[in-house]
């Protein structure tokens, strides 16, 4: 099992480095892989924050991503990503949106935004 940082991640989604990318793949395409969420986290705030992607196309990104790789807490952080996608909340709070209807986990905030959707 490999576990897979979020530039190697990034280098796969983005094909934005040919040897990178390259090697990223054939790890990915092994199925060998293992994502964490809060690898999911950096990737997604990278793609939205540095490189300008929608929201939308984030989803599909990463959701196609997903689908080749082992993932911790895989229902959560669907259920994230797709909240994402959908609501104006940031990613964190989205997955603490999704641990509370998988886990059905009480969640303490202050955050407006996210207290309007919990």
């Amino acid at each position: 099992m490999v576990m897979l940082d979020a530039n190697v991640i990034l280098r796969y989604l983005l094909n934005d480095h040919e040897e990178m990318a390259s090697e990223a793949e054939r790890v990915i395409k092994s199925h060998t892989a293992l994502v964490t969420i809060e690898v999911v986290a950096e990737v997604i705030y990278v793609l939205k924050r540095v490189y300008s992607i929608g929201r939308e196309e984030i989803k599909e990104s990463v959701l196609g991503f997903l689908s080749e790789v082992q993932v911790e807490e895989r229902e959560v952080l669907m259920l994230g990503i797709e909240t994402y996608a959908e609501q104006n909340l940031d990613f964190v709070d989205c997955i603490l949106y999704a641990y509370k209807c998988v886990k059905k986990y009480d969640i303490l905030t202050f955050d407006k935004k996210l207290l309007a959707n919990v």
